[in-house]
């Protein structure tokens, strides 16, 4: 059995922004399996940019939040240099170009391969804040 098959991600802070419950529960529990220390599912945008900066490493954004979109957040977090991933419905086509290159995940996901995904930004955020 591969040692790396499953990381642990006990030093790994996630901010999910997710409006539909079980789509963010099932996230965070994931998450909190691996050992990463969640804050959230956050449900309205504005709850979730009054979230400071410090308290999380990688943030996943889900685009469209009851009818408003999670672009004001990611301009936050890329002017302060914070990882962010996005999880939609929406096809890349209908993304701003300035997040081109912001991570998609199209719903439904693969959780494994999103919290793989997620681990891979917490340590590549680790090792750019030393």
């Amino acid at each position: 059995m591969a040692h790396h098959s499953e990381p642990s991600l006990k030093d790994c802070r996630v901010l999910i922004i997710e409006d539909e419950y079980l789509i963010g529960d099932d996230l965070a529990n994931a998450l909190r399996a691996l050992g990463a220390h969640v804050i959230g599912p956050v449900t309205e945008l504005s709850d979730a940019m009054s979230v400071e900066h410090d308290d999380f490493g990688v943030a996943v954004i889900d685009i469209n939040l009851r009818g408003c979109l999670g672009y004001p957040l990611a301009d936050e977090l890329m002017r302060v240099g914070k990882p962010l991933i996005f999880t939609t419905g929406y096809g890349a086509e209908t993304i701003p170009d300035r997040f081109q290159h912001v991570r998609r995940w199209e719903k439904p996901y693969d959780l494994e391969k999103v919290t793989a995904d997620i681990g891979e930004l917490c340590r590549r955020a680790s090792c750019l804040a030393v």
